[in-house]
């Protein structure tokens, strides 16, 4: 006869061993300061999203001085390297004219962006969400969001 016990403990372990991690508020937070402390120490004022892998906001931060624009544009940048499943930067490259993306970022009401600085966050190879940095140059945002996830 066969432990029902057993069976349920090895059922929740089988069950627990396959869950997807998801992004968390308090990992949302540990990635936020260290995009702040990037940015601060570049002295480059942004704002700063996270999406979960729904593409439901999670966390945003607005340093001082930031300018307005950026609040939508970060989330933006992130919500597109989620759906996209893959960085702002790779997805620019992609939407040049001729490329297979081209035209893309037209579609939909606005949300995809081809501005570097969004990317994707993995956890044990699975995509939980994004993040997307925007306030600098493309270059200091790219720099910025790939130090958060350092």
């Amino acid at each position: 006869m066969i432990n029902e016990d057993l069976i349920k403990k090895l059922s929740s372990d089988l069950i627990s061993s396959i869950k997807t991690p998801k992004l968390t508020l308090k990992m949302a937070k540990e990635i936020l300061e260290k995009a702040e402390r990037k940015a601060e120490s570049i002295n480059v004022p942004v704002v700063i999203a996270l999406v979960d892998d729904g593409g439901n906001l999670i966390a945003q931060h607005r340093m001082d001085n930031s300018i307005l624009i950026s609040i939508k544009v970060s989330f933006n940048k992130a919500y597109t390297a989620l759906a996209l499943k893959m960085s702002t930067e790779r997805f620019n490259e992609l939407a040049l004219p001729g490329k297979p993306l081209y035209g893309l970022e037209n579609t939909g009401h606005g949300e995809l962006c081809i501005l570097g600085g969004g990317i994707p966050i993995v956890s044990n190879g699975n995509i939980i969400g994004a993040i997307g940095v925007s306030g600098g140059s493309i270059d200091e945002d790219i720099q910025i969001a790939q130090a958060a996830l350092k």
